[in-house]
């Protein structure tokens, strides 16, 4: 599975980096990023909950 964050519409709340920190992180600058591309299968589940529970709807996931 792949994810990414879409810079227009985080507003840095944080909440994906508390639910996959292996996964998501804020830069200098507040907002998610993710610091991967590619999902690692242990972090799938983590990542989908994340994914939802975005408040801006900013992270997308694909196959």
């Amino acid at each position: 599975m792949k994810v990414a964050v879409d810079e227009d519409h985080c507003r840095g709340h944080g909440v994906c980096c508390g639910i996959a920190p292996d996964v998501f992180d804020l830069t200098d600058d507040g907002y998610s990023v993710a610091l991967v591309a590619e999902v690692p299968v242990e972090h799938t589940q983590s990542v989908l909950r994340a994914a939802a529970l975005c408040p801006e709807h900013a992270i997308s996931t694909t196959d």
